[in-house]
């Protein structure tokens, strides 16, 4: 059985003022109403709180039989019945009939109206005729295009609407017989439509179709009918049978069925399309998709009569996305973005609501308490009639909706109630006599009459209820009227009056701690959610206070789930994000004090309290309220105390509270390691340092680098999106430099901490601008390097480098800390530092470098330079600041001009500025495939230089004298004479001749 809550979603009411019974009626968009009696339609003017005021008439060819108004276009569809014969017209302009006798324009669909057009009939009522090979059953249209359906015996024919443009200040609106969809082995009774989705309705069978418009393995669609699907045959043989066991004697009944899906073409329905638009029709259908078939069988054990076991009240009801409109038909209406769709049909004791958009799956069942004999759905109820009152049911369209709007519902960032979630009716209300309902804006219309004195009837032949072949569609001829009807307009009061009676109905429960108050609180959220999804339907200035309740119902679902211990206690954090509440005010609302007068915290409160923690929240929590907080975790999660005490939020705790809750703890059970880092930071929060020492004593280093890992906020806080380093790690950055960079490299390795957040926090630690880089930076960059971080790109991290030791040298600037690596711990430690070739030291040896750090930060780069993984064309254009007139700047530069082979350039300015390192140079160099330049460069290079005087006279002798050995050794004789100056003197390359003649015999 269905909950029930006595709320009162049912407002004013007042009557219509109809002269005639009315036989059919529906809502005019969001302003008028239409009431059809006789041969005659009368619109009525319903705005707000007014009076209901007639607006206008007009008569129709015949008796009304069906009525449907689409916003789209503005204009009234009818089937009419004359003379036993069905007519399908379309009423359009009709809000400018003024008078019942004024003039009206009547003309077939598809006519061309040509210009000159007069303007006097722009402020004409048109009636548009729609002639039919059969008899229209019932019609709908598309809430979204305005397109019509109608349902025949064995067809559905859609006509397009359109406009027709008839010169360029005016253009009217027009149809088009688009498609025809021809279907078999069921006859519709009602029918429903809404972008390009289909339900048609039996006494006992619904189906759902979509018409899909991208072309079916790229077909061609012909004006043909063509096949879209292939039902199950039923033999010859067996429909025989069916006929002769057909009789007074037996009842064949079918069995249930419910097909989802694909599955669903297997129902023996059979559809077709022809396709019948024009050839440049924008949206053409290509095939039909099959979304769900659905056979109720009777309960004939009472033997009821045919209308106890018929299905009522099919409606498709769409849910667009919030705010998204886009101008499709600029003369007709906004085409809207549909975001869900759902459909609802019910049987008299039952009812079923389905989504239908991305998988068809069943919603709700709802159960009346009464036989039923209309219903209606809106985005926030379903409102049901029987014959003595009026019902009111919850649906869950908007949770459905939210899910498929919002990609973070069901996470930690945000929560909806879940689709699953039972039902209830809001209120029963007592109205005698209820015949008919339909729905618009937030009013229902409602038809009441006395029933008169009841007369015997002849019961059928169940039988004849059973058979598909005897459910086809007679229209009743209605008696004649009789007095004691009414035709009511129902105000349902604004949503943001019924969440406040809800959530004040809820109060009733808390105390009791059921699931109930959740349920009623979930209701009431639900019923705001929908309504700020049905955007255009909000008066100015209702958005606002819509958004108020919706924050305000998460705060108190917040509250529910975090004092109620269920499964869903992890629900707490969502909703109290999303009512924007502060931690503070979480914590203010929170019912520490049981009834017994102890103390107890739910889990869902330090669910969210823990998680709210751990996100940076730029709050800070008063010294109170930090206390309290502690002394929560102490009590129900005691292993998450060091980690709630490293959170910026908890900047204001007393340290000495704070201390004695830490000294409190069962060290065995979790890392000691961060107890004893929490302790230290407390310590020097406190001013203790020796308390501090101790304490960062009882562990060594790399267990201090785990304990750090565990938890990073011990070094630093987010606050407004900038790192802010804390008091344990400024006091590190002095103390224990090794440890602080340790640390960082471990959270780095362990993706707590990324590369830029690194550096940030380096550089405000440092108090130093973005453009100075601090030495502790460097060294963890030196330290990524040696680690090797899978994350860090190489090239990236050697660039870094180089333009900070390039910097330093060039500017004569020393580090602000001393280096915690020298050049020959990295060379050991790290295969990307290279040995620094040993003509680099004959050169550097040539200067004095005094200063140590200067020297360093100079091996440091010759090393990476002559290491294996750098790129040396990657740095050239940053060398210019690095100046080739000091030996430092020198020695760079030719390392570089040598990694990339330009041995002849770096051999001239050897030879100018230092030639004492030229042999060295050449001697490691000039081997192998380079070692031709000895004889073909530096050889003849320094037989032109020596004629020099001065000390590089003798330098380059010297250089020359090693040259020519090394010639002699490698050459032939003929080839070292053709090598030799043609000016030398004989005496003095006479050895070396010498020896090349008879090195051969020494061999």
């Amino acid at each position: 059985m269905v909950q029930l809550y006595n709320l009162h979603p049912f407002g004013s009411q007042q009557v219509v003022p109809c002269k005639l019974e009315p036989e059919r009626f529906c809502g005019g968009g969001r302003d008028a109403l239409f009431v059809a009696a006789g041969c005659k339609v009368e619109a009525f003017a319903v705005a707000g709180q007014e009076l209901c005021q007639p607006r206008c008439a007009f008569s129709t060819l015949g008796r009304v039989l069906c009525l449907a108004y689409s916003e789209a276009g503005d204009y009234l569809a009818a089937i009419e019945e004359k003379n036993k014969a069905t007519f399908l017209r379309a009423y359009v302009n009709w809000r400018s009939k003024r008078t019942e006798n004024c003039r009206v324009c009547i003309r077939m669909v598809g006519h061309n109206v040509e210009a000159p057009f007069n303007d006097t009939y722009k402020d004409q009522m048109s009636i548009i005729e729609m002639p039919l090979t059969e008899a229209p059953l019932c019609i709908s249209c598309c809430p979204a295009k305005g397109d019509l359906l109608v349902g025949c015996t064995n067809k559905l024919v859609l006509f397009s609407l359109k406009c027709q443009i008839i010169n360029e200040e005016f253009s009217i609106l027009d149809f088009e017989r688009s498609l025809i969809i021809h279907i078999s082995n069921i006859i519709p009774v009602e029918i429903s439509f809404c972008v390009g989705y289909i339900a048609l309705m039996s006494d006992l069978e619904v189906l759902i179709l979509k018409l899909k418009s991208d072309p079916k393995n790229g077909e061609n669609v012909n004006h043909q009918p063509h096949k879209t699907n292939n039902p199950m045959k039923q033999t010859e043989g067996a429909s025989n049978e069916t006929l002769q066991l057909e009789s007074d004697d037996f009842v064949i009944c079918q069995k249930p069925m419910e097909l989802l899906g694909e599955k669903s073409s297997q129902s023996g329905i059979s559809v077709t399309l022809e396709s019948t638009g024009l050839a440049d029709e924008k949206i053409k259908y290509y095939h039909v998709q099959h979304l769900l078939y659905k056979r109720f069988a009777p309960d004939i054990s009472s033997y009821v009569l045919a209308d106890d076991i018929k299905l009522h009240s099919l409606q498709l009801l769409p849910i667009y996305q919030t705010g998204s409109l886009t101008s499709g038909r600029k003369n007709l209406s906004q085409e809207k973005e549909l975001l869900s769709l759902f459909c609802f049909f019910s049987l008299p004791h039952v009812g079923y609501l389905y989504m239908v958009v991305k998988s068809v799956e069943l919603m709700s069942v709802y159960q009346y308490p009464e036989k039923s004999q209309q219903a209606v759905l809106t985005p926030q109820f379903l409102h049901v009639i029987a014959s003595n009152n009026l019902q009111c049911f919850t649906v869950r369209c908007s949770a459905a909706a939210a899910r498929e709007e919002d990609p973070y519902v069901d996470t930690t960032l945000k929560a909806c109630p879940p689709v699953s979630m039972d039902v209830c009716a809001l209120r029963i209300q007592l109205f005698i006599g209820l015949k008919a309902i339909c729905h618009f804006k937030n009013h229902l219309i409602l038809l009441t009459k006395a029933d008169p004195e009841t007369i015997p009837e002849r019961r059928e032949s169940p039988k004849r209820l059973l058979s598909r072949k005897g459910t086809s569609v007679k229209l009743k001829t209605p008696p004649v009227a009789e007095a004691g009807w009414n035709l009511y307009i129902v105000d349902t009061i604004s949503p943001v009056q019924l969440y406040k009676e809800m959530v004040d109905y809820s109060n009733t429960y808390k105390t009791a701690k059921t699931q109930s108050c959740i349920h009623l609180l979930s209701e009431a959220h639900l019923l705001v959610r929908a309504a700020l999804m049905d955007a255009s339907q909000l008066e100015p200035g209702e958005k606002a206070e819509l958004l108020e309740a919706f924050k305000e119902s998460c705060g108190h679902l917040g509250d529910c789930y975090s004092r109620l211990d269920t499964q869903y206690s992890h629900l707490a954090l969502p909703y109290y994000k999303m009512s924007g509440l502060s931690m503070a005010e979480v914590l203010t609302r929170a019912d520490w004090v049981l009834e017994d007068g102890s103390q107890k915290y739910e889990r869902g409160l330090i669910f969210y309290i823990n998680h709210s923690l751990y996100e940076n929240l730029d709050e800070e929590l008063s010294e109170e309220l930090a206390a309290k907080v502690v002394e929560m975790f102490h009590v129900a999660e005691p292993k998450q105390l060091p980690h709630i005490l490293c959170s910026p939020s908890m900047k204001n705790i007393n340290p000495l509270t704070a201390m004695s809750y830490l000294r409190k703890l069962d060290t065995s059970g979790f890392s000691s390691i961060l107890v004893t880092l929490t302790k230290a930071a407390l310590a020097l929060k406190m001013g203790d340092l020796d308390m501090h020492r101790n304490e960062m004593k009882s562990h060594p280093e790399m267990k201090l680098v785990c304990g750090f890992i565990l938890e990073p906020r011990l070094l630093m806080h987010q606050r407004k999106g900038q790192i802010v380093p804390t008091e344990l790690a400024a006091h590190l950055k002095d103390t224990q430099p090794g440890l602080l960079v340790a640390a960082v490299l471990g959270l780095q390795k362990n993706n707590k901490m990324g590369i830029e957040e690194a550096d940030s926090f380096f550089k405000v630690l440092c108090g130093k601008d973005e453009d100075i880089i601090p030495q502790l930076l460097v060294d963890l960059w030196e330290a990524q390097l040696v680690a090797g971080l899978p994350d860090v790109v190489l090239q990236e991290l050697f660039f870094k480098l180089t333009s900070q030791y390039i910097w330093r040298l060039s500017k004569r600037q020393p580090p602000d800390t001393i280096p915690l690596r020298t050049s020959e711990d990295l060379i050991n430690a790290c295969s990307h530092y290279g040995l620094i070739y040993p003509w680099v030291n004959v050169l550097i040896s040539s200067d004095s470098l005094v200063d140590k750090s200067y020297r360093e930060d100079l091996s440091k780069l010759q090393s990476l330079i002559c290491g294996p993984s750098f790129d040396i064309a990657s740095i050239i254009p940053f060398l210019e600041p690095l100046s080739e007139d000091t030996i430092a700047g020198l020695s760079v530069h030719v390392l570089c001009h040598t990694r990339l082979k330009e041995y002849e350039h770096c051999i001239d300015t050897l030879l100018e500025r230092c030639p004492e390192a030229i042999i060295p140079y050449a001697n490691h160099e000039l081997k192998e495939e380079n070692r031709t330049l000895w004889w073909k460069k530096l050889l003849p290079e320094l037989c032109h230089r020596i004629k020099c005087d001065g000390e590089k006279g003798q330098l380059y002798l010297s250089s020359l004298k090693e040259t020519l050995s090394v010639v002699a050794v490698e050459l032939e004789l003929r080839d070292f004479l053709n090598v030799l100056p043609e000016d030398g003197t004989a005496a003095f390359f006479l050895p070396y001749l010498l020896y090349c003649s008879q090195k051969k015999s020494l061999t």
